[in-house]
């Protein structure tokens, strides 16, 4: 077998009307037409895909809420993380920069998915 690259990550969320408003207008990403019979939202980021399914049951998997990069997170390049800090504290997002030092951001979608920004 050989892999050559990620086609899409899958995320479960409780309310499509908050996790668009966070995808869409705190992100910035790229809502594609989907068609399919279930509730989701599809974005696009270069080649990759990120679906976010609607489901009746969330249960949250953050185990260690003060080192947010070492649970289960999706990571995203930035081209500049102030900018990316900027727009989080505009729309009151939770923050934790990486323990490691390096120039990237750990933040949450209203449903607690962890997401990486990383310069």
């Amino acid at each position: 077998m050989q892999i050559n690259q990620a086609l899409h990550s899958a995320l479960l969320v409780s309310n499509l009307e908050k996790s668009e408003q966070f995808y869409s207008n705190v992100l910035g990403l790229q809502k594609i037409d989907r068609d399919l019979k279930f509730p989701g939202i599809w974005y696009q980021i270069g080649n990759f895909q990120l679906h976010l399914i609607l489901a009746a049951t969330i249960i949250p998997d953050a185990i260690d809420s003060q080192k947010l990069g070492r649970n289960r997170h999706l990571a995203f390049f930035v081209a500049n993380l102030e900018a990316a800090k900027e727009q989080l504290a505009a729309h009151e997002c939770p923050m934790q920069m990486s323990a490691s030092g390096r120039a990237a951001l750990f933040t949450q979608d209203p449903d607690g998915n962890i997401i990486e920004l990383s310069e």
